[in-house]
């Protein structure tokens, strides 16, 4: 990626009790991406000082209203700041990797595509456990029928959109079935999207922060039982 591609870029971080990872985590990516956003929302520890730290802007939430509210929260930011063409959604936890945002950001610039969606399914580098796999490919049948996009990982937080695509996404979920709601959000409007495969990092403390099989099994309830 060029250094002007870079600079056109913005990842945004919903961020919440993540002060033990958070400014390595920043720190790290902005060596690719200068412009982060992190979005603290109603954190009960240091993270929000933590992304400073780590170079991030921070935009605080007084309470915490979920990850779907943080997302929106700072696209509507990044969306104000001068030069900003590209949009990236990024874990706070260290779970995405900043060499797979740099691809779809790259494949984004083209111009030919509204957004690009990460896979864990689209090679073998990412090692979900079986009863998370079940779940979450059930979920992508049941969202593939009710919303025509044809995606193999519909629960994935890394993405890259254009400006028209984080303009035009509404997300109403405040909490995880804001997922589902971009996928139906990029059927809604029409948006041309591709997937390509990213690598997701399971490690302990990920697991401990939410990524669970019963997260994903909440993920179904908040989007259903709403």
């Amino acid at each position: 990626m060029s250094a002007s591609l870079a600079a056109r870029t913005w990842l945004i971080v919903p961020l919440y009790n993540e002060s033990q990872v958070v400014r390595e985590v920043i720190a790290e990516a902005r060596k690719t991406f200068p412009h982060i956003v992190c979005v603290d929302d109603g954190s009960s520890d240091d993270s929000a000082n933590e992304a400073r730290l780590g170079g991030a802007v921070v935009v605080q939430h007084p309470i915490n209203l979920g990850q779907g509210a943080a997302l929106r929260t700072g696209l509507d930011f990044a969306l104000t700041q001068k030069g900003a063409d590209f949009f990236v959604t990024f874990d706070s936890d260290g779970q995405h990797s900043v060499d797979d945002a740099l691809a779809m950001v790259t494949r984004l610039s083209k111009g030919d595509l509204d957004i690009v969606v990460g896979s864990r399914f689209l090679d073998n580098r990412t090692k979900p456990g079986f009863v998370k796999v079940v779940v979450l490919k059930l979920a992508v049948k049941f969202e593939n029928i009710m919303t025509g996009v044809k995606l193999t990982d519909a629960h994935n937080g890394l993405r890259a959109l254009s400006r028209k695509a984080a303009q035009v996404i509404r997300i109403d979920q405040n909490r995880m079935a804001h997922a589902s709601e971009i996928v139906s959000e990029i059927g809604r409007n029409k948006l041309r999207y591709e997937e390509m495969p990213v690598h997701l990092v399971y490690t302990e403390y990920s697991k401990s922060k939410g990524q669970s099989v019963w997260n994903s099994v909440n993920i179904l309830s908040d989007l259903f039982l709403k």
